[in-house]
């Protein structure tokens, strides 16, 4: 199911933006606003089409919330009037959208619909079914006939959405960019420069563009835009200036086209708020998700890791976090990256390739299959030259679902050591794996159950630390560099910047101020287990003692 915020967001600002929340509850269905009838039923978005003023909006907010509907649509300004505003609040009940003033109920009611049958059927409407994407083919023929040329159909980030059957005048920009199913660098550049994409996303006007180099021909484009949102363009290749009533029905067909790419924005959200609300299930309670049909099939053959990623300065944003390392996953080839948010955290999944099944590649995991562990590595190794600060934390292999739990446990342990400057970053990679930082680990969960608040136990670290607050003397950091060093007095000593003999000294000291019998074994590890469990590390500048 998909609920009133989710809606909102899948279609953009341009189209609905929400007044008041309400209780964000989920929606199966809509419904148009009847006069004196029931205002909908629990579940169903309720459409004030009719409504016109503040009496009215009143009204059928106070109906839709009697009938427990999950939200309800009204045009500007009506829908933004304070005072409408306000009882839509008061009532806590269903949410408050506002649609722009000039668009067409029944191209909402197409829309909504559409988007929430996906959501409520997330394995329909696959390639070769009928649906936007065939209808986009279909419209880009249709805009061929009207132009008596061949068309492409392009999204905001020069994607190829569809192209006509007609193809007859073509030059070497437009195959490779039917072939690629993406405009070619080289002629972005040159369009880039001639200001085509500026005046794209700024205005309604059709732009011309010249013959350009390497064959380029003449093209003419039609901006696609819907509540002022630019959302991508129609290309025809024309060698000579188009009638101005040409140029105007080919905007017609890019108005219907705005809502077929509204659709399909709304539906690949979707698509992206189901699969990230299965992984969140798996990670959660270790359960797969249920495949759909062949082309729906749950999670990739295993096993896997769980990976927690880290950005710089620690954002706390983690939709900001997830928009920016899905693009980065999809720029480096994971179509269809499996990401998810929680408890404040961003994690993924990755499969976990068997060393004896890697592939050897020039250059470290230059070849590695997408959405695995060795292609993250090498995409992380790459973007940190741009942004050193992005981070990757992976926790133990899982051989099955019940373990993705355990798992994702040890990719938050991992990735709150990191955080806390108690893990250092390796050189290069970003990337810290479990079994490279289990010692970490153990000593992390053993120095949290020995914790500092029952008094140490009665061991001597109480009394020495309260000696050293009293007569300021580093027994504590002189004992932990001790037992970090294996007791050699000369490496100990180097780490405290202090003579051996001075490092005897205290030791000898210390020994007089408490009973301790530092020759025990198990002493020496509670002891250090104690000490870190107080963050007692040697200083690594304390001058020189006498």
């Amino acid at each position: 199911m998909i609920t009133v915020t989710d809606l909102v967001d899948s279609l953009g600002s341009g189209l609905l933006h929400t007044v008041a929340p309400g209780r964000d509850a989920e929606v199966h269905d809509v419904a148009l606003a009847e006069p004196g009838d029931a205002a909908g039923q629990p579940g169903e978005l309720v459409l004030g089409v009719g409504v016109t003023d503040r009496p009215g909006a009143l009204d059928l907010l106070k109906r839709a919330a009697g009938a427990a509907a999950g939200g309800v649509v009204l045009k500007g300004p009506v829908a933004s009037d304070p005072q409408v505003a306000r009882t839509a609040r008061r009532l806590g009940g269903p949410a408050l959208v506002e649609l722009q003033p000039h668009t067409s109920w029944a191209h909402v009611v197409w829309l909504l619909r559409g988007v929430i049958d996906r959501a409520s059927a997330p394995d329909t409407s696959y390639l070769g079914a009928p649906g936007p994407h065939s209808d986009l083919f279909a419209l880009a023929d249709a805009a061929a006939e009207i132009i008596d040329a061949p068309v492409t159909v392009e999204d905001a980030q020069s994607r190829v959405l569809a192209y006509s059957a007609r193809q007859d005048t073509t030059d070497p920009a437009r195959v490779s960019t039917i072939v690629g199913r993406r405009v070619p660098p080289e002629t972005l550049t040159h369009f880039r420069a001639s200001g085509v994409f500026r005046r794209l996303a700024r205005s309604n006007d059709p732009v011309w563009t010249p013959a350009g180099p390497d064959g380029t021909l003449p093209r003419l484009i039609i901006p696609v835009r819907a509540g002022g949102e630019w959302l991508g363009s129609i290309w025809a290749v024309v060698r000579a200036p188009v009638p101005a009533e040409r140029i105007r029905k080919l905007g017609d067909v890019a108005s219907v086209l705005a809502l077929h790419l509204l659709r399909l924005r709304a539906e690949a959200g979707i698509a992206r708020r189901v699969s990230a609300e299965q992984l969140r299930v798996a990670l959660r309670e270790g359960t797969a998700p249920t495949p759909g049909r062949e082309a729906d099939p749950g999670l990739p053959a295993g096993p896997w890791r769980v990976v927690a990623f880290g950005t710089p300065g620690g954002n706390e944003d983690v939709r900001g976090r997830l928009d920016l390392w899905e693009s980065i996953a999809r720029r480096f080839g994971w179509q269809q990256p499996l990401l998810t948010d929680l408890d404040g955290r961003l994690f993924g999944l990755v499969t976990e390739v068997p060393r004896d099944a890697r592939r050897v590649a020039t250059g470290a995991s230059a070849g590695a299959e997408a959405g695995t562990l060795d292609w993250l590595r090498h995409v992380l190794t790459e973007v940190r030259s741009h942004d050193p600060g992005l981070s990757v934390v992976a926790g133990g292999p899982a051989r099955s679902a019940d373990q993705l739990p355990r798992s994702m446990a040890e990719a938050v342990e991992l990735h709150r050591l990191l955080a806390a400057g108690r893990l250092p970053l390796p050189e290069g990679t970003g990337t810290v794996l479990l079994e490279n930082a289990w010692d970490a680990v153990v000593v992390e969960r053993a120095s949290a159950a020995v914790g500092v608040d029952t008094g140490l136990l009665g061991g001597p670290l109480a009394a020495l630390r309260s000696h050293d607050a009293e007569h300021g003397t580093p027994y504590l950091p002189t004992l932990a560099a001790w037992l970090d060093h294996f007791g050699d007095p000369r490496s100990a000593a180097e780490v405290l910047r202090v003579h051996p003999n001075t490092l005897r000294y205290r030791l000898r000291k210390l020994e007089e101020a408490v009973a301790v019998d530092l020759s025990s074994p198990r002493a020496r590890l509670a002891l250090r287990l104690q000490l870190a469990a107080m963050g007692e590390t040697p200083p690594a500048g304390e001058p020189p003692g006498p």
